[in-house]
């Protein structure tokens, strides 16, 4: 461990030779602008400590000008989570970044990097990511887009009214979810799923509409559940893993040098990305339970702190076995048999669980 920060400050040290040596030696030629939009609002830690700093600003000063990105989040353009790939493939944007539920209603496998309960860690999901993207980007290909990179938003967890010690003290209770990975798990918990649009959730916990709701740790944070919410239930049923997509006829139409260029930078958004998605989850929990020493992103909880339950063995031993009997087998039944035969080739050995057809 202690030479872990001796190679973060060489990885710093190069990085900052780097950039200037590639801006003067970048080609010279006709200048390039790339429309991106990306996070859902301007606050978001993904926009402001990895999209303006990597691909806004590193790509200008990398290309010495030459190359410039238009960078924008969906609400200054205007745009929904269904409409960035509208977009994308339709050549009004170059590059959107979207969740990767959102698109699985035309490309159903995209459902399966996060199925709900899959990855119980980080470093899971992104060998998963890893070993799926290839084979998501053939499927891709029909609807002129590709993905150029995959990342996480925080660890989902379960916030909740009244205190939640284990997952069989969901059982009863209404739990506001989104996709149907989660419906499945939730109703093989006996819960009852109920669908309620993002910016209501606030209000539904505070009447008790709904008992539980289900987002990332510093999502969840920084629309303030913790108001109205005490318990905060951690054990991650997924990752809001999304996708930067690309207009795959544009991306085969730039100059070389500039799709070189653009596709170091994505390499390094994705892992900027991954490892920032490790942090909120954590910072998020710290700011939850009003842990000021861990608590350096998002907002801290004082009055109204949550208290957090971690997973018990016995949890983690159900969530597995729930994920294999109900879950995967749900997900392929309405993905199709070709589903399961990938997940089984890819997805199968890095998470243990085979598919059940």
């Amino acid at each position: 461990m202690g030479s872990l920060p001796f190679l973060r400050a060489c990885t710093v040290a190069l990085l900052a030779l780097s950039a200037p040596v590639l801006a003067q030696t970048f080609p010279a030629g006709p200048k390039v602008t790339v429309t991106a939009v990306t996070q859902p609002g301007p606050t978001f830690p993904q926009y402001t400590r990895v999209d303006v700093p990597l691909l806004r600003d590193g790509v200008a000063r990398q290309s010495n000008g030459r190359v410039t990105v238009n960078l924008a989040t969906w609400p200054e353009m205007n745009l929904g989570g269904p409409e960035i790939v509208r977009a994308v493939r339709s050549g009004q944007l170059d590059i959107g970044a979207v969740s990767l539920s959102v698109v699985s209603g035309d490309v159903p496998l995209l459902d399966g990097f996060d199925l709900a309960g899959l990855h119980p860690t980080i470093e899971q999901a992104r060998k998963a990511a890893d070993a799926l993207r290839d084979t998501a980007n053939k499927e891709l290909e029909r609807f002129g887009v590709r993905i150029a990179a995959i990342y996480p938003l925080s660890g989902q967890a379960l916030f909740c009214r009244q205190a939640l010690n284990r997952l069989a003290d969901l059982k009863g209770r209404k739990v506001r979810t989104f996709g149907p990975s989660l419906n499945d798990f939730m109703l093989a918990l006996g819960a009852q799923p109920v669908s309620i649009a993002f910016p209501e959730v606030y209000g539904a916990l505070e009447r008790g509409v709904t008992d539980c709701a289900i987002t990332g740790t510093g999502t969840g944070n920084n629309v303030k559940w913790f108001e109205v919410t005490p318990s905060l239930y951690t054990l991650p049923l997924g990752w809001g893993l999304s996708a930067y997509f690309v207009n795959t006829a544009w991306w085969n139409r730039l100059d070389p040098a500039v799709r070189e260029l653009l596709a170091g930078t994505m390499r390094d958004v994705e892992n900027r990305q991954w490892e920032l998605g490790a942090q909120l989850t954590d910072d998020g929990i710290a700011c939850n339970i009003g842990d000021a020493n861990g608590c350096k992103i998002h907002t801290l909880a004082t009055t109204r702190r949550m208290t957090e339950t971690k997973a018990s063995a016995e949890d983690v031993a159900t969530l597995k076995r729930l994920v294999g009997e109900t879950v995967v087998p749900g997900w392929i039944k309405r993905c199709g048999a070709r589903c399961g035969e990938i997940y089984d080739q890819t997805i199968a050995p890095v998470t243990g669980i085979a598919a059940r057809r």
